[in-house]
């Protein structure tokens, strides 16, 4: 019996990198997984790994952007594992790269469609289930883009800084339900999206100086081991030891324990009108 142990988590972005390794660490504390992603072989995969480790798990395909889409993978989840106590939103896009007024204007639109319409639809749609029941609980894997200017990366910083944002929104509006938000940042690893961003023209025209520390890290043999601190750092979230910290954005050198005392000993913040 995990910390987890009847508890229904539905992942995003779930076939490969991060989301799999969430996904894989959920399950083994206990969780019924759900994972989703646009590719159907993928999540299958990581599926039937959970099913032959012992675990529940089921795997969807969805356009995290749709609303309609969204609504078919949360009534499946909803039939076959039970009602969804974990979100944990993770899909995401890195680029387009390059100077705003250079970018093609639909793609750079469609990754705000990733990073921001995603998550605010999949809370949209389950929120109001864990608000009605009185508990549950929201994590968005967000990235240190959120909180610098990275010229050509404009795309990505913004997405990301907004979804934290939504984050707090979320977090300040659920306060007193039971319900909690996080926004964390995953680490540093030569995922797919990775090799895509070393592997795009364009970010190797403007970004040369992170495709090289991309190479670097996939030459690197410690470099997979944000993998499994990313997913100890959602399932630590997931277990509601630090719901007081709701809200907040999420590094993972950032010591939650100390962070949840600074915010016991700040006591509660005045809101102004």
């Amino acid at each position: 019996m995990g910390i987890l142990a009847g508890q229904v988590a539905l992942v995003t972005g779930a076939g490969r990198g991060f989301g799999r390794a969430i996904a894989e660490r959920l399950a083994a504390e206990g969780a019924a997984v759900a994972v989703v992603s646009r590719s159907i072989g993928e999540v299958s995969a990581v599926a039937d790994a959970i099913r032959a480790a012992g675990h529940a798990a089921m795997a969807a395909t969805c356009d995290v952007t749709s609303p309609a889409d969204i609504a078919v993978v949360v009534a499946q989840v909803e039939g076959e594992l039970g009602l969804i106590d974990l979100l944990v939103s993770n899909a995401g896009v890195p680029g387009p790269f390059g100077p705003l007024w250079q970018v093609n204007p639909e793609e750079w639109w469609q990754a705000q469609e990733v990073h921001i319409r995603a998550p605010f639809l999949l809370m949209h749609r389950i929120l109001p289930g864990m608000v009605s029941r009185g508990r549950g609980r929201v994590v968005c894997v967000s990235a240190k883009a959120a909180r610098i200017v990275a010229p050509h990366l404009s795309a990505y910083c913004t997405g990301k800084i907004a979804q934290n944002r939504l984050v707090a929104e979320a977090a300040a509006e659920l306060a007193g339900t039971g319900v909690s938000a996080f926004a964390i940042d995953p680490g540093f690893v030569p995922t797919r999206l990775a090799r895509d961003t070393m592997e795009d023209p364009a970010a190797q025209q403007y970004l040369g100086g992170m495709v090289e520390r991309l190479k670097e890290r996939f030459d690197d043999p410690e470099a997979q081991g944000d993998l499994a601190r990313c997913a100890q750092r959602v399932l630590d979230l997931a277990s509601g030891q630090y719901d007081e910290l709701s809200g907040g954005y999420y590094e993972l050198p950032d010591d939650l324990e100390a962070a949840l005392l600074a915010k016991r000993e700040e006591g509660p913040v005045a809101v102004g009108h």
